[in-house]
């Protein structure tokens, strides 16, 4: 008997034991970098001399390891092998897939801190940021296993007299896995095993700067009694095998989680039929957004701020999800701007793997020189009222920034900035409220903070994104709870998390029979 899904608790660091037993993972996992990690194809290691460097965003010079790259010969290797493990695993019942994603969170649960202090390294995280990274990758595990079970049920449909309808579910074949780096555990984790479970074996190009917890990913799954082939680990230079990835005739699926760019290029290359395919490529995208959290006249403006703060400094603002527009009704902008700002002050920045700290350093150089070159923007277009430092001698840090006074149509009100930097602008009335709310190409998370329920009632079906939230911040779904998606150039509105998901893996079949 599989017990009803719940979330996986996260840790609460105000507790000195939680504190020591956290602070003995980093200590760990220290002493295991700078390692080298190999291709995973057909469950054989393999070391190329091309790698891919780990670095602590915090501390360029500390390696968290190197990765070998894969070079387009091993994707056709890895894409054979895929074809040759798909023929026995889709044959594994629903519950032998299930149970490996449950023993997966089983040993993930045992690992919790070590996970979590590899995402401290890797990506960079505050310890909160990489629990709860680590907490939603088992979510993801306990809650897709769950799934697959009730998929296996099939759907109703009606008979006819001497006449049985059966409709099933079966998995499409090998597909390609894309994730980003931002939620290098869960995500990563997620969007591999949510195919996978559905029967479907998978080619997973992890991101560039986070390949090392993508290694730690594949060891726990082969450790779960994931066989041989059905994930080839694949890492390497998008654009060597980017799209050799997603135009390959095996293909047939691609799970993306990235840029609007990225994500609207792998949608084209995808729709284009090459000779010898006998399939249409599914995509399954997450593009990122330009969420906005409104606050009404007649809202907690204390819980105002603390939702700004919250959503658009946390991990950074390194989240699709993170907010980082404050559409503010007139009469309350000033208080609103003011409680934020004071709030914003109580945050602290530095390396996560020194201390904990609220903030840490953003990914890397590019990212830092675009967050920068955002600010400079920002400086021109609205009022600089608190913040934009930023310090990359020895780590990428850019300091929780706070702008005011900015034109909705402005840069930094329309452009995804992926970093700590948020504008504010105000409002006459609900209308515009909800006018400038909706003004981006954007549609993935929002937030309302009113006690009207006139305005939240009308904002539930006119504040056009894929997740609402009401007296809250705009980010932290749980798995589950929140299914996560959104809409216009934020993606196809997948719902990761939720009881559709597993569907965009699978394909439908009717069996009637006649008697």
């Amino acid at each position: 008997m599989v017990l009803p899904f719940t979330h996986e608790p996260f840790t609460d660091f105000s507790k000195e034991e939680n504190v020591k037993d956290f602070q003995a993972a980093l200590e760990k996992v220290e002493k295991e970098l700078g390692k080298d990690y190999p291709l995973v194809i057909n469950g054989k290691r393999i070391y190329t001399e091309d790698k891919l460097i780990s670095v602590n965003p915090a501390n360029k010079e500390q390696v968290v390891g190197t990765v070998s790259k894969a070079t387009k010969e091993h994707v056709d290797e890895a894409m054979k092998g895929a074809l040759e493990a798909f023929e026995t695993w889709k044959k594994f019942s629903p519950e032998a897939r299930a149970n490996v994603l449950f023993k997966a969170a089983n040993i993930a649960r045992k690992r919790k801190h070590e996970i979590s202090a590899w995402l401290v390294y890797d990506a960079g995280k505050p310890w909160d940021q990489a629990d709860g990274d680590t907490a939603e990758g088992i979510d993801f595990l306990e809650y897709y296993g769950r799934q697959i079970l009730e998929l296996a049920k099939g759907k109703k449909v009606n008979d006819r007299a001497h006449e049985h309808n059966h409709y099933f579910y079966q998995p499409l074949g090998p597909g390609v896995v894309i994730p980003p780096w931002n939620f290098a555990f869960a995500i990563v984790l997620g969007t591999t095993v949510a195919p996978v479970v559905a029967g479907n074996p998978v080619l997973l190009k992890p991101s560039e700067n986070t390949p090392v917890i993508a290694y730690k990913i594949i060891e726990l799954l082969e450790e779960a009694g994931l066989p041989k082939g059905v994930v080839q680990f694949v890492p390497g230079d998008p654009e060597e095998i980017g799209d050799y990835l997603v135009d390959h005739i095996e293909t047939r699926f691609i799970n993306f989680t990235g840029s609007r760019n990225t994500g609207v290029r792998i949608y084209e290359r995808a729709a284009k039929v090459h000779p010898g395919q006998q399939h249409l490529k599914r995509v399954v995208a997450e593009m990122g957004g330009k969420d906005t959290i409104i606050v009404d006249k007649d809202a907690d403006l204390d819980l105002a701020a603390e939702s700004i703060v919250h959503s658009a400094f946390g991990f950074s603002g390194q989240k699709c999800s993170a907010c980082s527009r404050a559409v503010v009704h007139e009469d309350v902008y000033d208080e609103v701007l003011e409680k934020t700002v004071e709030l914003t002050k109580t945050l602290t920045v530095g390396n996560p793997a020194e201390k904990n700290v609220y903030m840490g350093a953003v990914i890397n150089q590019k990212q830092f020189d675009k967050i920068k070159h955002y600010i400079e923007i920002g400086k021109e277009e609205g009022k600089l009222v608190y913040g934009g430092e930023t310090d990359d001698s020895k780590g990428y840090f850019v300091h929780p920034t706070i702008f005011k006074d900015v034109d909705p149509k402005a840069r930094i009100m329309q452009e995804e900035i992926f970093g700590p930097v948020v504008a504010f602008t105000k409002a006459r009335n609900f209308d515009e409220l909800l006018e400038i709310a909706n003004n981006t190409e954007y549609g993935l998370t929002g937030a309302v903070i009113s006690n009207n329920r006139e305005h939240l009632e009308r904002a539930r079906y006119e504040f056009h994104v894929g997740n609402l939230y009401f007296n809250r911040g705009c980010t932290a779904a749980i798995v589950g709870y929140q299914p996560f998606g959104g809409f216009k150039m934020s993606g196809t509105d997948s719902k990761a998390g939720g009881p559709d998901y597993l569907q965009h893996f699978m394909e439908a079949k009717v069996v009637s029979e006649r008697f």
